[in-house]
């Protein structure tokens, strides 16, 4: 980072890089990563108000990455016997994705595990600190995705300094 930038905005930049090193977001739960964790999540969200069962067309629309990174992620989850597929016998080519009772108990897990993170922060922060901090990380979010949508005005031009 340039030297004359501001200095507010030299420690934002290595408060937000902290995070990466202390990888709070990277840890396994019941041996699934965080983006095992994310599917589980999105087929537990959807089967639950749709469905019993998701494409993983579907799913990759959801959490925005490729079908062939969904498709890797569940040939692991389906091994573990977190999920299962069933082809759709009118369309050969759809694959139906559920989670099994295992599949339940771990995305439980998962929930339970982010929920009691979470009320260690507010009990670690104070409530007033905590609803301050969600207020603060709401403008960031919205901060972030006006510039994302604005290309001419991108913070991230490629001409960063590491």
């Amino acid at each position: 980072m340039d030297r004359n930038t501001n200095p507010a905005a030299q420690k934002l930049l290595r408060v937000f890089m902290q995070f990466n090193k202390v990888e709070w977001h990277q840890r396994s739960i019941a041996g699934c990563t965080l983006s095992e964790i994310r599917v589980l999540f999105c087929i537990r969200k959807s089967t639950k108000s749709d469905t019993s069962e998701m494409k993983v067309s579907e799913i990759s629309k959801l959490l925005h990455v490729t079908s062939p990174t969904i498709t890797q992620l569940l040939k692991g989850l389906e091994a573990n016997g977190l999920v299962t597929r069933h082809i759709d016998p009118t369309d050969r080519r759809a694959v139906g994705i559920a989670l099994t009772e295992k599949g339940e108990m771990v995305t439980q897990q998962a929930a339970d595990a982010f929920s009691a993170s979470f009320e260690g922060l507010v009990e670690y922060l104070g409530e007033e600190q905590s609803y301050q901090l969600a207020e603060l990380l709401s403008k960031v979010f919205r901060y972030f995705k006006e510039n994302a949508a604005s290309a001419d005005h991108s913070p991230w031009n490629g001409d960063e300094v590491a």
